[in-house]
């Protein structure tokens, strides 16, 4: 097999797709699952450590920080996300996966550093926005990665799974700040710079896992180094071997034809996403933004709201967090498995379904007086049981049903948005609906509980009428790589037309 008649405009024939997607699951996986996983914890980590210093910060003996200015730095570090996620997402399409999950770490490794030995607002602001981008880049290029190297029949619990664990590192962030922040045991003004080493210190750690992952075969198949992807999935069926995988052979009818196609540029990826692939485009944006829109409503007043109507301290709040981050976390561990066994459109509709109506419930008996602070809180460990493992799937969908030459930019775009939408707007909305004084308005916030109920509900609709049934299929069967020859991707989902980019003849 020829690496020059490929860049010849030859269309040749490769195996790589069945080859990974008939893999046994063996300790190689779990090295992917560990090294690259890790990118969400990262994230949870670093929310909830920020939402924890921020009091501090304001404090004489630290920063002196102003509340718009502690509330600034949590908008930069989304920034940076935003930014991050849309610049590294097109580089992880035209250099690599690999490439781009060893840079995107390494920038969140030094500018999470250099955030602990921030010496005023400018520059914390300043190593805030990179650490941001750090993590932004890290979705597009990990999510690219893990359903790149993951087989078929486990790509969508694994994928749900990792998701999921942003809610194990949010934990663990609460945890390291009832230590690193109690002025009785840290000094204040070290405890928060310690706070911003933690991420980077688990980060080294793993930085020696991700060397030893390689580059996606697939990714080497479309960009015209088949030869390289030959040689790689060898080493990894060989590895597998020695970790006692038993592998069957695969056949030749299971070839996909390839040809030399060129970089993709952003027309092309307008065309695609807009007119090829606008009813996978319309299902992405809408599962994104509504999944965004109830978490960031939810999450970013959920301290408020306990404060408020129940009247709890600053640090009881902090010990109500943890059921709420363990129903967040335990949802994709457990559900994920069904999103390849019941299917993926009836598990997100179930999911998104579920969460709506017993937000609705919630709704109801919060403006009756019927909660307080303990039932509330285990009603949204239910809500979020459900709507975290819809969340995670929102991830997992966008990133299998685009082609491959432009996945790592789709998941860059619907990051983006999500974060913009939901991230912006939901938080100031929900803030807005909390009642003041002794005895607060209930009914504001009750009707924006039953808005976000209405939002989810409406997501889940949306999945059911224009999901893919993309459980146990190769990526090529669900969305066929620009590069490759022949008639329509033989499992086509929710797109039926075939895009002109398929029609191209090598």
């Amino acid at each position: 097999m020829s690496e020059h008649a490929l860049k010849h405009g030859k269309a040749i024939p490769s195996l790589v797709p069945a080859r990974m997607d008939r893999l046994p699951w063996t300790r190689f996986h779990w090295m992917i699952v560990v090294g690259l996983g890790v990118s969400w914890i990262l994230d949870g980590l670093e929310i909830q450590l920020v939402s924890l210093v921020g009091n501090v910060l304001k404090e004489p003996e630290t920063l002196h920080l102003s509340t718009a200015q502690v509330g600034l730095m949590a908008s930069v570090y989304l920034g940076g996300e935003v930014v991050g996620a849309l610049v590294f997402g097109r580089l992880t399409d035209r250099l690599g996966r690999r490439s781009l999950f060893i840079v995107t770490l390494l920038v969140y490794l030094l500018a999470s550093g250099l955030a602990g030995l921030s010496w005023d607002l400018t520059s914390l602001l300043i190593f805030r926005f990179l650490a941001g981008m750090g993590i932004g880049g890290e979705y597009a290029a990990i999510n690219s990665a893990i359903d790149e190297l993951i087989p078929s029949r486990f790509r969508g619990r694994v994928d749900i799974g990792v998701n999921g664990t942003y809610w194990a590192g949010a934990l663990i962030g609460s945890a390291v700040g009832l230590v690193f922040l109690n002025k009785d045991i840290v000094p204040i003004e070290w405890g928060w710079r310690l706070c911003f080493l933690i991420g980077p210190v688990m980060g080294l750690i793993i930085i020696y896992l991700r060397r030893h992952i390689p580059e996606s075969p697939r990714w080497l198949m479309t960009h015209g180094r088949v030869e390289e992807a030959e040689r790689t999935v060898d080493d990894i069926e060989e590895t597998v071997r020695r970790q006692g995988g038993e592998l069957r052979e695969v056949s030749d009818d299971e070839a996909i034809e390839l040809v030399d196609y060129p970089p993709v540029t952003y027309r092309e990826i307008a065309r695609v996403m807009l007119r090829d692939y606008r009813s996978r485009s319309f299902l992405g944006f809408s599962m994104m933004v509504t999944q965004a829109f109830l978490y960031n409503a939810i999450f970013f007043t959920y301290a408020l709201v306990l404060k408020s109507y129940f009247g709890l301290s600053d640090s009881s709040v902090a010990l109500y967090f943890f059921p709420f981050a363990i129903g967040n976390l335990a949802g994709p561990l457990l559900l994920g498995r069904l999103f390849d066994t019941i299917g993926r459109r009836k598990m997100i509709f179930g999911t998104y379904t579920l969460s709506a109506i017993v937000l609705f419930i919630t709704a109801l008996l919060f403006n009756a007086g019927a909660l307080n602070a303990a039932s509330l809180t285990g009603l949204w460990c239910v809500v979020f049981f459900f709507a975290s493992a819809g969340a995670s799937s929102a991830y997992l969908t966008v990133s299998e049903i685009f082609p491959i030459e432009l996945r790592g930019q789709a998941i860059s775009f619907f990051f983006a948005i999500s974060q913009l939408t939901g991230g912006v707007i939901a938080p100031y909305l929900f803030a807005s609906l909390i009642g003041s004084g002794d005895n607060p308005a209930r009914g504001p916030l009750t009707v924006g509980y039953i808005v976000g109920a209405a939002v989810m509900l409406a997501g889940g609709i949306i999945a059911w009428v224009f999901g893919v049934d993309a459980e146990g299929k190769s990526l090529e069967n669900i969305a066929k790589p620009l590069s490759a020859t022949g008639g329509a991707t033989r499992f086509q989902g929710a797109t039926p037309r075939v895009p002109r980019t398929e029609r191209r003849e090598p």
